[in-house]
């Protein structure tokens, strides 16, 4: 019993750890910092992923002024530049609301300084996700890879095991949450069901193909091998690799240039 729940205790803490780098890493998490100006640290957290019209906000003082630059990603458009407003010690502005699966890339000007200093930020858009289907989406996934990385430990257990439970459980968590919910998700969100393999390049989705391959390959091989144990570690170890990919990472992308073209042919459309 103490074992079994010490295998449990780590594959959780194994779980949380992976979850969290993943999030912390991802193109989506906001980009956070701060730069000094006249002698005063001004913080910052930049928003790169919104469903609405993104408020963006710096706490500075009366002497500095702002204004946010942007455009849309990966276009030759001209920078639009936006005057910060004050209400007290807050600079505020906004960002507008792109189709889903749109980027705009933007930076701040703080006086003559600007923020992030190097690279632009870069945000990307999404349709609303209702939480009937994220919050299931994200559970099934999160008990997926807990289930996996417990199977895998099993490996470490003399005697009788659980190995061919928890790998049915595995692989019914990884479709439910992956190939039912996610999907639901991605379509919400960018109007689509899915940009993997074989119509995209979406690493979240490819990295969940990937995962339910070497899986079916373990399960596969139960009784095929005289150590399925091994089959199932390394399957394992394949699923903690995926889940360390960032979130989102190669994501859908919304085409301007085909907008465009898509605006130009309506508006010829209507004059004739």
């Amino acid at each position: 019993m103490i074992k079994t729940i010490l295998l449990w205790v780590i594959a959780l803490i194994i779980t949380l750890a992976s979850a969290i780098y993943q999030r912390a890493t991802g193109p989506t998490y906001p980009l956070s910092g701060h730069v000094t100006i006249n002698g005063e640290q001004i913080d910052y957290k930049l928003q790169r992923s919104d469903d609405v019209e993104s408020v963006i906000s710096i706490i500075a003082n009366e002497n500095i002024e702002g204004k946010l630059l942007w455009k849309r990603f990966k276009t030759n458009d001209d920078w639009t530049v936006v005057p910060m407003k004050r209400s007290g010690d807050t600079l505020f502005t906004s960002l507008p609301l792109q189709p889903p699966a749109g980027k705009l890339e933007y930076f701040l000007q703080l006086n003559e300084t600007k923020i992030p200093e190097e690279k632009n930020v870069v945000i990307r858009f999404k349709g609303k996700v209702p939480n009937w289907v994220l919050i299931p989406h994200v559970i099934g996934m999160f008990a997926a890879m807990l289930l996996a990385t417990r199977t895998g430990l099993e490996f470490f257990r003399k005697g009788k095991d659980n190995l061919l439970k928890f790998t049915y459980w595995t692989i019914g968590l990884l479709i439910v949450g992956g190939f039912i919910l996610g999907p639901s998700v991605q379509y919400y969100a960018f109007d689509a069901w899915w940009t993997g393999f074989p119509f995209g390049t979406d690493l979240t989705d490819n990295k969940t193909l990937v995962a339910l391959i070497v899986w079916l390959i373990a399960l596969f091989m139960y009784k095929r091998t005289s150590r399925p144990k091994a089959w199932a570690l390394g399957a394992s170890i394949v699923m903690l690799i995926i889940y360390l990919i960032p979130h989102s990472l190669l994501g859908s992308e919304l085409d301007y240039s085909e907008l465009d073209a898509q605006q130009i042919k309506i508006e010829s459309t209507q004059m004739e």
